[in-house]
């Protein structure tokens, strides 16, 4: 066994290819070792701006053999009476290439064959190898490839160098006019030479000695420890950012931070707007006190140890000086204007082509906001600040500071509201009704930013479903997925009870759609991408996909009671006895379906005078003794009892089935049977339907 070890030297890549295309080489790389027979074990990715890596450990020198085994023509065929190959038998041991002394004879389903054994020895893994990794390497996907000099290769960048090393053989091969080798290269500035690696062993120690940290997690763990221990000695701490320690650990081979300050003057500038100006433009760290305000320092990663830091110190500060003038010369701009004005500015700025201006979006989200607010509660006040809130959503996109960073909106929409004397609740609603920015994302606090945030999502739903701008596949341009998993998030946090489905009609009322049943059929779409939405959370939290399917099927148009009933069946599937309970309430249903067609049209009314047995009168007084229990649980919000209580309907269902014959011949007797079974069913449907379990 032997490690495999292969770099990819190029020109710097941007940050944020290098991680996802180490998975991919992984992936494709592990994928092509099996197919071509090659045992290994465990793999370690490597990668730096300039470089990417990986290794297998455990990779054996020569490929497993194979062993296949080919069925003939049927034994009778074969061989003659006297057990003498046939001219067909001897045919088929020409085409395998074996003697007639090697062929077997097979015993299968459909009698005796002739069968043949081959075994094909496998090569050196050095020689598979030298074939496939060319092959590896030009299939790593980017966002972005390029084309360099008269080479028909496409890449990320221009490919530079090629590592390949088998244990201490190298692999050779060529991918343009590149020709790989063990020779790898170190830190552009402070190490540029060649390095040659050995062995794979020595690869990390190797680059290491030449000011190149290859590990992600090392490096990632050096700038965190570094940093921290240069924001004690300005007594403060580093704002927690993880993922811009993400982007600055890939934008460097050998991290080397060091702190700047800027004139305290640009703290009369909010923090957000200094924070996302050294975060966005500069990917520096901004450090904060004890009280989490904003220290007038900041810090710095580089690639290099220059031989004087403190020029390299003033130069950052200078450029951030830049910066944060900027930043406050827009915000200054910014506080004079009121944001009524900004909303009539939105007039000029595009939603989407064939859904209008964000004024017209915004104007759809106040009559949202009003009804949501209706459905929600009964204070006025709440519904005041919600269309208010809703008026002013939008208003900071036409701002200065926003136009320049554009990461802020919303967040300077409530600064802005705030500064203008706005209700509180109104100002942090702006901000929250992006919320959540991803699945799982933070959800609005307060309920006026919910309300606000489901009257965005929704518009843009159904707009964009207005507009055949529907998600297919991995295309979602205007992440409506996304949306409407926020929906249901926030509907599901602060237990909101409204229809869904009548949210839906309101919303696409607004799209002055003039054909009721074209709104109607447009419902239907919208419901049905929110009803798979759902399904993907449910899943996601590990409740079974039969379970999930059988609870969505019914119903999602209340949003908590999808999960409350979702949780109570969940938790009765889990009774030993649910099998034979499941089994019993399909029978129902399939009967109910069965009998559909030439019972459409009769009464559900049950008459008790048609009851031939008894075990339709214990059924009918079961079932109207449970579904007045049923009505009480549900309104008090008990679901598992309520499940339970119709989970006890089992026995006298079981003895209606086998006391009676539910088609019987007489035409009344048997519609008021299938009248019974329709209303136990009804009952069932409640919850969820029991023919998907």
């Amino acid at each position: 066994m032997e490690t495999l070890l292969l770099e990819i030297g190029m020109e710097e890549i941007p940050a944020g290819y290098i991680e996802p295309a180490l998975r991919a080489l992984s992936a494709i790389l592990l994928q092509r070792l099996t197919e071509e027979r090659i045992t290994h074990g465990d793999l370690k990715t490597f990668g730096t701006p300039r470089r990417l890596s990986v290794c297998v450990f455990d990779v054996s020198t020569k490929q497993d053999s194979l062993t296949t085994e080919i069925v003939g023509p049927p034994e009778k065929i074969g061989f003659d009476g006297n057990g003498q190959l046939t001219i067909a038998g001897k045919k088929f041991a020409e085409k395998m290439r074996i003697s007639p002394k090697s062929i077997n004879v097979k015993q299968t389903e459909k009698g005796s064959y002739l069968c043949a054994v081959k075994t094909e020895s496998g090569i050196e893994s050095k020689a598979v190898l030298k074939k496939i990794l060319p092959q590896v390497i030009l299939q790593i996907p980017f966002p972005k490839v390029m084309k360099w000099a008269d080479l028909d290769i496409r890449f990320a960048r221009p490919i530079q160098s090629i590592v390949a090393l088998l244990g201490k053989q190298v692999i050779s091969f060529k991918i343009g006019n590149i020709k790989s080798s063990r020779n790898s290269f170190g830190h552009r500035f402070l190490c540029p030479g060649k390095i040659k690696i050995s062995h794979p062993g020595e690869y990390v120690e190797k680059l290491k000695e030449a000011f190149v940290l290859a590990d992600i997690d090392e490096r990632k763990n050096s700038i965190k420890k570094h940093i921290a221990q240069i924001a004690e000695k300005l007594d403060g701490k580093v704002l927690d950012d993880e993922e811009l320690v993400g982007v600055v650990t890939n934008l460097v081979e050998y991290p080397v931070p060091v702190a700047g300050s800027f004139d305290k003057s640009y703290l009369e500038v909010p923090d957000e707007v200094l924070i996302n100006s050294m975060r966005e433009h500069q990917k520096y760290f901004a450090i904060i006190d004890a009280n989490k305000r904003l220290l007038p320092n900041f810090i710095a990663v580089n690639n290099t140890l220059a031989k004087n830091m403190q020029v390299v110190v003033k130069g950052h500060e200078r450029v951030l000086r830049a910066r944060l003038e900027d930043a406050r010369f827009f915000y200054k701009n910014d506080i004079h204007v009121s944001p009524d004005d900004w909303v009539e500015k939105l007039k000029g700025v595009l939603f989407q082509a064939k859904l209008g201006t964000m004024y017209e979006k915004t104007q759809r989200i106040e009559k949202l906001a009003a009804y949501l607010s209706d459905q929600i509660t009964d204070d006025t006040q709440i519904k005041k600040q919600a269309i208010r809130a809703a008026r002013l959503c939008k208003a900071d996109l036409v701002s200065h500071v926003v136009g320049e960073f554009p990461k802020l909106q919303g967040i300077m929409g409530r600064i802005y509201a705030e500064n203008t004397g706005e209700d509180k609740n109104v100002a942090l609603a702006i901000e929250e009704h992006y919320r959540p920015a991803y699945s799982g994302g933070e959800l609005p606090k307060t309920t006026v930013g919910a309300i606000v945030a489901i009257a965005d999502k929704i518009d843009s739903i159904c707009g964009c479903f207005s507009a055949g701008l529907i998600p297919t596949g991995a295309s979602d341009p205007y992440a409506l997925r996304r949306q409407g998993i926020g929906i249901i998030q926030i509907m599901l946090d602060k237990g909101f009870p409204f229809s869904l489905r009548s949210l839906i009609e309101k919303s696409l009322s607004l799209f002055e759609i003039q054909d009721a049943i074209e709104i109607h059929s447009r419902a239907d779409n919208v419901y049905g991408f929110l009803q798979s939405r759902i399904s993907h959370l449910l899943t996601e939290e590990g409740y079974a996909k039969n379970v999930v399917s059988s609870i969505v099927t019914i119903s999602v148009n209340h949003v908590p009671d999808v999960w409350k009933r979702t949780i109570a069946l969940e938790k009765l599937k889990s009774a030993s006895d649910f099998e034979q309970l499941a089994t019993t309430f399909k029978r129902v249903v399939n009967i109910i379906k069965k009998s559909a067609p030439e019972n459409a049209g009769c009464e559900t009314y049950i008459n008790e005078g048609l009851f031939e047995k008894e075990c339709e009168s214990a059924l009918f007084s079961a079932y109207k003794d449970i579904k007045i229990r049923v009505s009480e649980n549900l309104l008090q919000g008990a679901y598992e009892q309520s499940l339970l209580d119709i989970a006890s309907l089992r026995t006298p269902v079981d003895d209606f089935f086998d006391g009676v014959l539910v088609m019987a011949e007489d035409e009344n007797i048997r519609n008021n049977r299938i009248a019974l079974l329709r209303a136990i069913s009804d009952l069932f449907a409640l919850f969820a339907d029991f023919s998907k379990l």
